[in-house]
């Protein structure tokens, strides 16, 4: 049976090379605006709103902005397909370490003193120009792999309507009560003199080898009775005030000549040597036993007049490695903070 063409399409041959093609449906898209109708035919339709995490544009886009932007371009039209107006705004970010890290590079300094030897305002003033380097080449991209985005009316970081606004809405969270001040554990860049994200502590990331040490914390009231623990981070130590167990996780207590050992009965391969098991407990049968401090003299409960030394029960605790006991110092990791805060 003969189907009927909708004239109002061009007929694509699907039979020509796929990037020809691609090109073809760009063209035909651009000339009749097709994304602009999207938004302007509909003026009554429900909103779908979608704002664009901005990249940074002193960088080139690569593979995982294609692949990031697939996603958010496929869920935009599916709302436009289900009859929503969806207004796609793009915005381009441009705060942030890695516009500071190029111009250092270009100015051949490096850190916090330098930039200030420089000029804070004059070294300013060459980020806010060098910013939008690559911007050409981020329109280019947009449209070439079909990713429908308003980059006529962008949002940019670094203009005062968008600084003022972010003002705004911060002065609304204070006045509904939403904004309190605290504590967070950061990376932290001693070059550069501030605090990191995540994200900027990923861009230099690398795998390497570290020292890592057992450590042995004496049971009070236990003769010759030790909690075993791991750390990769043995700097760490002078600041242990708790020692984290899982609480469904299965320990035992060893004998192993004249000492008593503690561990995740999981990890037991790493003693060296001949042992005997003589109980076997929970981890919540754990908790609240307490401990001296690991180094002589320096007794934090004491020194702060709030508790530590004790175990408590945190579920970041495994049994993958080390001894399924994990040494907690509150002011050093993301996690141990969480169960310092947790635990008052």
């Amino acid at each position: 049976m003969a189907t009927k063409t909708d004239q109002r399409f061009p007929k694509f041959d699907t039979g020509i090379h796929q990037a020809a093609g691609e090109e073809t449906i760009l063209k035909f898209w651009a000339e009749k605006n097709i994304f602009e109708r999207t938004t302007s035919e509909r003026p009554e339709a429900e909103s779908f709103v979608f704002y664009e995490g901005p990249p940074t544009t002193n960088g080139r886009p690569g593979v995982h902005h294609v692949l990031s932007r697939t996603v958010k371009d496929l869920v935009c039209r599916f709302w436009t397909m289900q009859g929503y107006r969806v207004n796609r705004k793009g915005g381009w970010d441009t705060h942030g370490l890695p516009v500071e890290i190029e111009v250092e590079k270009q100015l051949g300094i490096s850190g916090k003193p330098e930039i200030e030897k420089y000029g804070v305002a004059e070294f300013n003033a060459r980020c806010r120009s060098s910013v939008f380097k690559y911007r050409e080449e981020w329109n280019k991209i947009t449209e070439r792999i079909g990713f429908w985005l308003d980059l006529e009316n962008p949002y940019i970081t670094l203009e005062n309507d968008y600084i003022e606004t972010v003002w705004y809405l911060l002065k609304r969270f204070w006045d509904k009560g939403l904004v309190y001040a605290g504590f967070k554990v950061l990376p932290y860049c001693p070059r550069c003199g501030t605090a990191l994200s995540d994200h900027e502590v990923s861009q230099g990331y690398k795998e390497v080898t570290e020292p890592s040490i057992y450590a042995k914390f004496k049971v009070k009231g236990q003769e010759d009775t030790f909690i075993l623990a791991w750390t990769t981070t043995p700097w760490t130590l002078p600041g242990n005030v708790a020692l984290a167990v899982g609480d469904d996780i299965d320990y035992v207590k060893v004998k192993q000549e004249n000492e008593f050992y503690y561990l995740a009965k999981a990890r037991v391969e790493i003693l060296e040597g001949e042992y005997e098991v003589v109980e076997t407990v929970k981890g919540r049968d754990l908790v609240g036993i307490e401990y001296e401090p690991l180094l002589a003299g320096l007794d934090i409960a004491a020194l702060t007049g709030q508790k530590a030394y004790f175990v408590a029960a945190a579920d970041f605790v495994t049994t993958e490695d080390g001894t399924g006991v994990v040494h907690t110092a509150v002011m050093y990791g993301a996690d141990d903070y969480a169960l310092g805060e947790t635990l008052g």
